[in-house]
């Protein structure tokens, strides 16, 4: 087999390589020359540099021509305009056919980048962009960063996809800023949706020695490294505490951390805690050998392949939805009415005014619900001021731009109008009916729906082709996905207009027919369904909500309920059953919890462990079938297979993956697990159940 540095010379296939351009430059003062090396792949600032083979021997050539040169007083290291780099290109680890490829890869990356700690002279990195797994970790190697302020995203995300952070980072990281700190980046944010860090943030954490403001970055990231090479500064980093006892902390910490989101479900991330705790004592060597090790383990983990099958969904699929009409049919959008002044309305007045800056106007039945819908979207907008995330002037533009009225005459002007009033299919007709009395006839009416047919709500108006759904999820911030509902009459401009919205609201938008609950809460409603009917059997409340525990699901169905709602739950079980009622059962304990007002089945003890208080218990009356918790998950599993088959004979969606990318945007389906189908097909439920498997082999792993 070719070594790892012949295939790099051969290069891989579908690599865009990364070319690492140097020039020189005189730093100010006279303090010498300066070799300033640019990442950059060509492409315009949509498509980030990545490292595949080709790029990582471009950036080892250009080290090694620096190393050698005796006329130089530094060596920096930046990007394209908006990244510095976005990591190791994925199809790296697509193309892997075996652990020691995959060996090879770690130790090509880890050669490359310890050159940077391992010069003659000085080596900076200047952060001027998005910096995510392998684009953090080159910077980390460097002797000083600097970053701007305007950076957007800072991420170790490697353990969001199955995968570790194999080229330094968790050895580096935790001895530059301390072990728990690290780990906020290393396992809490990517299991908490992949979070990220900005640059001010970063800064704030130590991973940077200075932040510059983005407008002359550059100049002033150099001017600083000037001062540094004359000695005119001296960066002072407070050593990070390494005691046993700090690091076993915050390791059990993590491992908590990671138990509360997966439970074990997926092993990368156990993996790196194990890896940050050895770098305590490891030399650098010892360190990046294990992380070479973990890397080439993980490489060929069906976890990793079912992460990257989730990647490719929410990357390439989220942003080519499948049936939306050319986008030069979509109208402009100016103004915006929001229909009820609730808290779900406020949530979307915020994210229209916010993402569009356009005139939002809150509408309800009297003067205070409006007054208290307004005031919601102002304290929100301040809480963004304080946060530092807007400026005074923005916040101030914001909230200029949000009114409110109890006369739906205001949206005379509207461009689209979107209701979010009580989810009652009369009321909601009612209320379509007032809007096309005075909104103009090029104005889009939009549902938020849950679960209620919108070819209804549309069917006794004048224009129901310009009645379309767009269903968000709760929070509205926080989870990407929207529902685009197509009713039976719903024109091509209308939806053009709709996915166009979605995209400037930064949302992944899925077409969905206008069948009952559409794809997240049809699919939700019969695992619900399944579980509670079990506990009405007679099973334990406890087994039955810690039932799925093995999938790492973000959370068990009854803090789900906690989370909707019992009434809420109560009402799609009840559409749902009204539409199959041979699948969906309206459970008789849900209906006696609701009667009672009780607002979920758990109640919460001091350390914060649920239980069901006496009220509570009262209300249930069961049987005396008890089930196991394997018996409660093959039965679920096997129910969600059925429900899945017959949504793909009925059209609800195009395809398989859509119905995977709707569940990871907005059920919080785990990466680990890709896609819902794709683990029903490994699992081998898709055959048991159907008769054949949701996807071809191959596009189990990749679509």
């Amino acid at each position: 087999m070719s070594s790892i540095r012949e295939q790099a010379e051969a290069g891989q296939p579908d690599e865009v390589v990364t070319r690492a351009l140097s020039r020189d430059i005189e730093l100010p003062g006279e303090a010498g020359t300066l070799v300033l090396i640019t990442l950059d792949n060509g492409l315009d600032h949509t498509r980030p540099s990545t490292f595949g083979l080709r790029g990582l021997r471009s950036l080892e050539e250009a080290l090694d021509t620096a190393a050698a040169r005796k006329d130089i007083v530094a060596v920096a290291i930046t990007g394209k305009p908006f990244f510095l780099a976005a990591g190791a290109d994925l199809n790296l680890l697509k193309g892997q056919t075996s652990r020691e490829q995959a060996l090879m890869v770690g130790k090509l990356g880890h050669d490359v980048f310890r050159k940077l700690g391992e010069l003659p002279v000085p080596s900076f990195a200047f952060v001027n962009g998005a910096a995510l797994g392998g684009g953090l970790e080159v910077a980390l190697h460097c002797t000083y960063r600097t970053i701007s302020g305007a950076v957007p995203a800072l991420a170790l995300p490697e353990c969001f996809l199955g995968l570790i952070p194999g080229w330094g980072g968790t050895y580096l990281l935790p001895n530059l800023i301390g072990p728990a700190a690290a780990f906020e980046l290393i396992i809490k944010n990517p299991l908490s949706n992949n979070r990220m860090l900005n640059g001010p943030k970063a800064f704030e954490r130590g991973i940077a020695d200075a932040i510059f403001e983005p407008a002359d970055f550059l100049e002033q990231s150099l001017f600083w490294a000037s001062a540094v090479v004359r000695g005119e500064i001296a960066v002072q980093r407070p050593a990070p505490d390494r005691s046993e006892e700090t690091w076993n902390a915050a390791v059990a910490e993590a491992r908590a951390f990671a138990d509360s989101k997966i439970g074990g479900a997926a092993p990368a991330p156990y993996r790196a805690i194990e890896l940050v705790a050895s770098a305590r004592t490891a030399s650098r060597d010892e360190a990046f050998a294990a992380e070479d090790e973990a890397l080439a383990d993980m490489a060929g983990s069906q976890e990793l392949r079912a992460g990257l099958y989730a990647f490719d969904l929410v990357n390439k699929r989220a942003k080519r939805p499948a049936g939306a009409p050319d986008k030069s049919l979509a109208r402009k959008v100016g103004s915006v009415g929001v229909v009820g002044a609730g808290l779900m309305a406020g949530q979307l007045a915020l994210l229209f005014v916010r993402r569009l800056k356009v005139p939002v106007t809150l509408t309800d039945l009297d003067q205070d619900r409006v007054d208290k819908g307004v005031r919601y979207v102002h304290d929100e907008i301040d809480k963004l001021l304080l946060k530092g995330r807007i400026s005074a002037d923005a916040g101030n533009r914001l909230k200029a731009l949000v009114r409110g009225s109890t006369d739906k005459a205001v949206f005379a002007d509207a461009d689209v109008v979107i209701e979010a009033v009580f989810e009652d299919l009369a009321v909601k007709k009612q209320v379509f009916a007032e809007l096309e009395a005075v909104v103009p006839e090029s104005c889009i009416l939009l549902t938020n729906t849950s679960s209620l047919s919108v070819t209804q709500m549309a069917a006794d108006l004048k224009h129901p082709e310009r009645v379309a759904g767009f269903h968000f999820f709760n929070p509205v911030a926080v989870l990407p996905l929207v529902e685009v509902v197509r009713a039976q009459q719903t024109d091509e401009a209308t939806l053009a207009t709709v996915f166009q919205l979605g995209k400037a609201l930064k949302k992944t938008c899925v077409l969905a027919a206008d069948a009952p609950a559409f794809v997240v809460n049809r699919l939700l409603t019969r695992v619900m369904g399944e579980v509670v009917t079990t506990v009405d059997e007679g099973s334990d409340l406890h087994v039955a909500d810690d039932a799925l525990g093995p999938l790492g699901l973000p959370m068990s169905p009854f803090l789900l309920l906690n989370l909707v709602g019992p009434a809420i739950a109560l009402h799609v079980a009840e559409t749902l059953h009204a539409a199959y009622p041979d699948r969906f059962a309206v459970s008789e304990n849900l209906g006696r919890l609701v009667a009672a007002g009780k607002p979920a089945i758990w109640s919460y003890d001091e350390a914060g462990k649920p239980f069901v208080d006496a009220d509570t218990a009262a209300l249930f009356q069961v049987g005396d079938k008890v089930s196991s918790s394997e018996e409660i998950r093959e039965r679920t599993l096997t129910a969600l297979t059925q429900e899945i088959g017959l949504m793909l004979e009925e059209g609800v969606v195009q395809a398989p993956q859509d119905i995977d990318l709707c569940m990871i945007m907005g059920a919080g389906w785990p990466f680990h697990l890709g896609g819902i189908t794709p683990y029903l097909d490994r699992e081998g439920y898709s055959e048991r159940v159907l008769g054949k498997r949701f996807l071809p082999p191959g596009e189990s792993t990749l679509p």
